[in-house]
This record gives structure tokens, sequence and C-alpha cells, in this order.
């Protein structure tokens, strides 16, 4: 019970995002990142690896989050994905879900949205995209089934 908290404060850093810096664009990487600066984009994590992302205080991500560990104490607007483990801090805000295998939240922590859990294993969930090409004014609208 009060043994050595096992926590990410090791982890290997491959990539530092600065504070200061501004990267636009979706950000693909393996291993650990660092980010202390602000990306505009999705940071999303190579297919199968076990990267680690830490967003700092400074840090803030503007778009979907999809890496299976990750340690957040900076702000965060759209959805995080985490399949193995989702460690928000005191100063970490989300604004949008947070689908998690494992979450540890502290005391001050903010997710305005949802949490969802999903076990190990399982798929991201699907989304539905409107396709129609109403621009307005007709509500004539036709529903779609599926067959």
């Amino acid at each position: 019970m009060f043994g050595k908290k096992k926590g990410f404060s090791a982890a290997r850093i491959d990539t530092l995002v600065g504070q200061g810096t501004v990267i636009n664009g979706d950000l693909v990487f393996s291993g650990g990142l660092h980010v202390d600066g602000k990306i505009n984009g999705n940071v999303i994590a190579e297919e199968g690896s076990t990267a680690m992302l830490i967003l700092s205080e400074f840090g803030r991500i503007e778009g979907e989050v999809n890496v299976p560990n990750m340690v957040l104490n900076g702000e965060i607007v759209g959805d995080v994905y985490g399949s193995t483990r989702v460690e928000l801090a005191p100063k970490s805000r989300v604004k949008g879900s947070v689908y998690y295998n494992l979450i540890e939240m502290a005391i001050g922590a903010e997710v305005n949205g949802g949490l969802v859990h999903q076990p190990a294993g399982s798929q991201q969930p699907k989304r539905l995209e409107d396709k129609s090409n109403n621009q307005g004014g007709d509500n004539n609208a036709e529903p779609v089934t599926e067959s």
C-alpha cells in the first residue's frame, strides 16, 4: 500500500517539442515524446509501438491524441485514446472524450467530455460522417438506414 510508486518518470525521451515551438500538422512518432510547446494537429503513435507521450503543464495539443501510454499535465482540445495507460496530472485539461484501458486521475485534473473504458484489444469507436450535400435551407433529407 505504501510501497514505491511505479511511474513513467524515467521514461526515455526521443523527441522534445520545446516551449515556444509550434507544430502545424499531424505528428506521428515512436518511442518517447515530450511536449512543452503547441501542436495544432493530431498526435499519433506508430501502430504496434509502446510509445509514450508526456505533455507538460506548458504544452497544448489541438487535435486527436492516439498514444498507448501518456502522462498529461497540459491542455488537449480533442479526443484522447490511450490503449494502455492514461495518467491525468493535477494541471491537465482535456476538452474532449478520454478513451482508456487504465486511467489515473489526480485531484485538479479536468475532463470536459466523456470517460470511456476500452479493455485492451478493443477497437476505437466508429465515427459517423455527414455525407449529405445539404447546404442549409432544405430540411427534407431522407434518413440513412443500414441494409
